[in-house]
């Protein structure tokens, strides 16, 4: 069984930065590209940035030069670093990843951690 766990989110104000985690784990072969989603209240859920094996990064363009996409694959984990934090920025954020297991492989998603950010 595959788990992706996030952590660090939280209420900040704006201006501030978070730094979120997502570790994978279970019967693990392979985990290829890996993503941040969010979706706030009302809203579809939207990518805010991925990541490849690699690490050639893409980012949503209401993100770009505010936050960092970045993995440690010996950790089988994957951060968002989150500056200059907007209360738009609010929202419940996902953790993605295509993940190959001895079963097959498709694409996982965590259970999300909430991003509160104050005016």
């Amino acid at each position: 069984q595959v788990q992706l766990v996030e952590s660090g989110g939280g209420l900040v104000q704006a201006g501030g930065s978070l730094r979120l985690s997502c570790v994978v784990s279970g019967s693990i072969l392979s985990i290829g590209g890996m993503g941040w989603y969010r979706q706030a209240p009302g809203k579809q859920r939207e990518l805010v940035a991925k990541i490849t094996r690699g690490g050639s990064a893409n980012y949503a363009d209401s993100v770009k030069g505010r936050f960092t996409i970045s993995r440690d694959n010996a950790k089988n984990t994957v951060y968002l670093q989150m500056n200059s934090l907007k209360p738009e920025d609010t929202a419940v954020y996902y953790c993605n990843g295509y993940i190959v297991t001895r079963y097959g492989e498709r694409d996982y998603w965590g259970q999300g951690t909430q991003v509160t950010v104050s005016s």
